[in-house]
């Protein structure tokens, strides 16, 4: 039977407590920081060679999707009543606001290094050291909202704009492709400050800190913010039921990006599955 996700505004205070305990069991065991690791090795931009799988291609959801089950399998193992739940920055907007309560993923960093002080997560409490970074920083840090250059969560009708799009993604399949629903959601556009970060980048961008590049996943908000994406995508496949992952087939020879995204049906690093069968987890898990 098929598990629920659920809002983390919904939890009740014994389910707060066995999501974050579960979380730092994890941590405990030296399993989490290979999370990390993992999404630093799949960190890739258009500028690189190779294969893009994570970022700024058509499988950014499949393979998140995937990325958030794997955590979530993680932490059922430790408590099988575990789910992971997902934030909903178009409701919870402010810097006090869930999930950042001293019971579930704590409060914003001082001001004077933006360390995060309050919370299980903090530093101080001895349980979330960093080990796996680009940085040598040993605490989990935040700049909520960003005071010195302000900026707001995307709103409503922003996240709207994206499922709008009825076409999944469109060549040249990557950052800078201005139609499809994917890339609307992922949020790379053109422009400077704020305007240039859409959706799930600016959400990124909002909370700031260790939330910023590749090692964002040191944040147990990464795992909010995504299962809330992996939402929208299941939305976006209800809207447009007629309309599937794109690309159906690999580009070609000729093909700038041959060799560089991975299409419908072939297989999605570092596992098995392809984004095909990603589509549909309604055997595994729902949202409430």
């Amino acid at each position: 039977m098929a598990y629920v996700r659920k809002n983390v505004s919904t939890l009740t205070a014994g389910e707060r407590r066995r999501f974050v305990n579960a979380l730092l069991t994890l941590k405990r065991r030296g399993e989490y920081d290979e999370f990390v690791r993992m999404h630093l090795d799949y960190f890739g931009s258009d500028g690189e060679h190779g294969l893009r799988s994570a970022h700024m291609a058509p499988s950014f959801l499949p393979w998140h999707r995937r990325f958030v089950l794997e955590l979530e399998r993680a932490l059922r193992r430790v408590d099988s009543s575990v789910t992971v739940p997902y934030w909903d920055w178009t409701r919870d907007r402010t810097t006090t606001s869930v999930p950042w309560t001293k019971d579930l993923l704590g409060g914003n960093g001082r001001r004077s290094d933006r360390q995060v002080m309050t919370g299980p997560f903090a530093y101080s409490a001895g349980h979330w050291t960093l080990k796996v970074g680009v940085t040598d920083g040993r605490f989990l840090t935040r700049d909520l909202g960003r005071p010195a250059a302000p900026i707001q969560l995307p709103t409503k009708s922003e996240l709207q704009w994206a499922l709008d799009d009825p076409v999944y993604d469109a060549w040249p399949w990557d950052s800078t492709v201005r139609k499809g629903f994917r890339n609307k959601l992922e949020g790379w556009t053109t422009g400077s400050g704020s305007a240039s970060w859409r959706n799930h980048n600016r959400v990124h961008r909002w909370v700031g800190g260790a939330m910023l590049g590749g090692a964002s996943v040191n944040d147990p908000v990464f795992w909010l913010h995504h299962a809330f994406l992996d939402l929208q995508w299941y939305r976006w496949q209800r809207a447009h039921r007629s309309h599937r992952y794109l690309p159906a087939e690999p580009p070609g020879a000729g093909d700038a990006q041959h060799g560089r995204v991975v299409a419908r049906h072939q297989k999605l690093p570092p596992w098995k599955e392809t984004p095909d069968q990603l589509e549909d987890m309604s055997r595994i898990y729902r949202y409430a």
